[in-house]
C-alpha cells in the first residue's frame, strides 16, 4: 500500500465554518490571524479552494473520501461513513499511522471508529475546558435578535472554549509521545469555532467593533433564491439593521481569533518537540458562513455562495523540496486534501475517487487554470428522511425556543426552499442550477461579491450554456463508482431444496 519509506507525520487542523475571505492572509483588512498567516508564509496557500457541500457531514465525508456527496448518498447530516467505506483516516491507520482524533465528529458512524482511529479521546488530557453547546440566546424570545445567533461573551478565558480542550490535549500528547517512536502519527483535529452561535471569550469577543467592519453584502437583492427572504422572515432578521449585522460580523472575526490562537499553541508545540521538521500541517475548513452578508446568518443546505463554498486551504510540509510562501491562484476542490495527504504519506488509494493530489503545487507549481470546482446541496421532495426539522429529530423541530427551530420549521413548511442544487465555479464565473428553485449565474470578474444574478441575461447565454454542459458532463462522469470487488458470475452449487 505504501510507496515510500519516508512518511511525514500529518496534522489536520479543521475549524468549522471558517470562510476564506475573513482570514488575514486571504485579504480581510481587519481580521488579525498571525498564526494562520505564519503557516501560509511557511507553506502554500490555495486562494480558491471550494468545498463540495456547505453542510458539515456531507463536506467531511467528501474531503476524506474524494467522492462528491451524491456518489454514495452522503448528502445529509445523518449519512456518515460506514465501516465498509474507504477514507483518509482508514488508509492512514492501515498503513501504520497512529491516528489521533480530538474534536467533534460529523464524519464517522460509531461502528466505523475502531478500524479508522487509534485514539478518539485526545481531549481527556485537558481538564481546564468544558465543551460548549448552542446554549440559550440572551434575548427574550419575542426580540428579533433571538434567532440571530448573536450571543453575549462567553464567561472565562480561552481555556473555557471546548476547542481548547482538544488542542491542549493534542499539545500534551505531542509532549508525551516517545521521541524514539518509529510509527508516524496523524492528528485529526475537527474543531467547533467559528461555528455559530457567534460568541467568544474576552478579549476576543470584543476585539473588533461594528465601526471597523466595512460594508457587508446587502440584503434584498433581486434574482436571489427564495430562501434568502424566507430565512430573514422566519428568523426575523429583516427587522434588524445594517449595524447589527456588522456587530455580528465583528464577533465572528473574534471567534476566528480564538481559532488562530489555538493554532499558535499547536505550532509552538511542534517547534518545542522538534516535530516541526517531520510534520506536515494542513489547515482547512468544512465550509464558510454568511456572518451577516446578505442579511443572513449561518448557512443553508442549498446555498452555494462564494462566502460559503470558499474556504482556506494552507499546507506546510517539511523538506527542501516544498515551497514557502507560495500561492496557488487556480481553483482546487477541498477533497483534494485526501489525495494530497495520501500522496505525502506514500499511500496509494485502492478505491475510485475524483480528488487530485496537490503535491506538485506544494512544491511550487501553479494550478490548473481550466479546472472548475463543483459543489452541491439540498434535498428532493421525495426524500423526507433527508430534511432537517423532522419530528423524530427532537427539540430542534418541536421547541420554538431552540435556536435551530426556524431552520427546521422552514424546511418542513417550504421544501422547495431547500431543493437540490449544483454549482460550478471557474476562475471567472459561478453557475448555480436549481431544478425547483432560482438558478444563478455570476460574472466574477466584474461582480466578485455575487450581487447581480445574470442567469437570464441574454448577453451571458453562451456562458450559461457552456457551464450547464460542463455540469451535465460532470454528473455523467461522477454519478457513481464501480466497486473494486468483483462478484463471480457462476451460479452457486445447488444441493436441492431444504427440508
Amino acid at each position: 500500500m505504501t510507496t515510500s519509506t519516508h512518511r511525514p507525520n500529518l496534522i489536520f487542523f479543521i475549524p468549522d465554518e471558517l470562510r476564506a475571505s475573513s482570514v488575514g492572509c486571504y485579504g480581510d483588512p481587519v481580521s488579525l490571524t498571525p498564526n494562520i498567516d505564519r503557516l501560509a508564509a511557511e507553506g502554500t496557500r490555495f486562494d480558491q479552494c471550494h468545498v463540495q457541500h456547505t453542510v458539515c457531514t456531507p463536506s467531511r465525508t467528501s474531503f476524506t473520501t474524494g467522492w462528491y456527496p451524491h456518489v454514495r448518498g452522503n448528502r445529509t447530516l445523518w449519512n456518515m461513513l460506514r465501516p465498509e467505506d474507504p477514507h483518509l483516516l482508514k488508509y492512514l491507520k492501515q498503513a501504520g499511522y497512529d491516528v489521533i482524533w480530538g474534536g467533534k465528529n460529523d464524519l464517522l458512524s460509531p461502528e466505523a471508529f475502531a478500524e479508522s482511529v487509534s485514539d478518539w479521546n485526545v481531549g481527556r488530557f485537558s481538564t481546564r475546558a468544558r465543551p460548549g453547546g448552542h446554549g440559550t440566546p440572551p434575548f427574550p424570545i419575542d426580540d428579533p435578535r433571538y434567532y440571530s445567533f448573536l450571543y453575549e461573551a462567553m464567561p472565562g478565558g480561552i481555556e473555557t472554549v471546548g476547542d481548547f480542550q482538544h488542542v491542549d490535549g493534542a499539545v500534551q500528547w505531542l509532549r508525551q509521545r516517545p521521541q524514539d517512536s518509529e510509527r508516524p502519527f496523524a492528528l485529526y483535529l475537527p474543531l467547533t469555532f467559528p461555528h455559530c452561535p457567534y460568541h467568544a471569550p474576552e478579549p476576543f469577543h470584543s476585539r473588533y467593533s461594528a465601526d471597523q467592519i466595512g460594508p457587508l453584502r446587502p440584503s434584498g437583492l433581486p434574482g436571489k433564491p427564495d430562501f434568502h427572504a424566507l430565512i430573514r422572515e422566519t428568523r426575523r432578521l429583516g427587522e434588524l439593521d445594517d449595524r447589527f449585522f456588522r456587530e455580528l460580523h465583528a464577533v465572528y472575526l473574534g471567534m476566528i481569533g480564538v481559532t488562530d490562537a489555538l493554532l499558535g499553541m499547536l505550532l509552538d508545540a511542534l517547534d518545542e518537540t522538534g516535530h516541526a521538521s517531520d510534520t506536515a500541517v494542513l489547515l482547512f475548513a468544512d465550509h464558510g458562513d454568511w456572518a451577516g452578508d446578505y442579511g443572513l446568518v449561518e448557512k443553508w443546505p442549498s446555498a452555494l455562495d462564494d462566502c460559503l463554498t470558499r474556504v482556506p486551504l494552507i499546507a506546510r510540509v517539511p523538506g527542501d523540496g516544498f515551497a514557502r510562501g507560495h500561492v496557488v491562484a487556480e481553483p482546487v476542490e477541498l477533497f483534494d486534501v485526501m489525495a494530497t495527504a495520501l500522496d505525502l504519506a506514500g499511500i496509494i488509494p485502492t478505491h475510485t475517487h475524483f480528488a487530485r493530489s496537490l503535491v506538485a503545487q506544494l512544491a511550487g507549481a501553479p494550478g490548473d487554470p481550466d479546472r472548475a470546482a463543483f459543489s452541491e446541496g439540498g434535498y428532493d421532495p421525495h426524500e423526507p428522511l433527508a430534511f432537517e426539522g423532522r419530528p423524530e429529530s427532537g427539540g430542534l423541530f418541536r421547541d420554538p425556543s431552540h435556536i435551530y427551530y426556524p431552520k427546521g420549521r422552514l424546511q418542513q413548511d417550504h421544501p422547495p426552499s431547500v431543493c437540490r442544487a449544483t454549482s460550478i465555479r471557474t476562475m471567472t464565473h459561478r453557475l448555480v442550477r436549481r431544478p425547483l428553485g432560482v438558478s444563478e449565474l455570476y460574472d466574477l470578474v466584474v461582480d466578485p461579491l455575487e450581487l447581480q444574478n445574470v442567469y437570464s441575461d441574454v448577453q451571458y447565454a453562451t456562458v450559461r450554456s457552456t457551464l450547464e454542459q460542463r455540469v451535465l458532463d460532470w454528473y455523467i462522469h461522477t454519478a457513481d463508482i464501480v466497486p473494486s470487488l468483483e462478484h463471480p458470475r457462476s451460479l452457486p452449487q445447488f444441493d436441492g431444496p431444504s427440508s
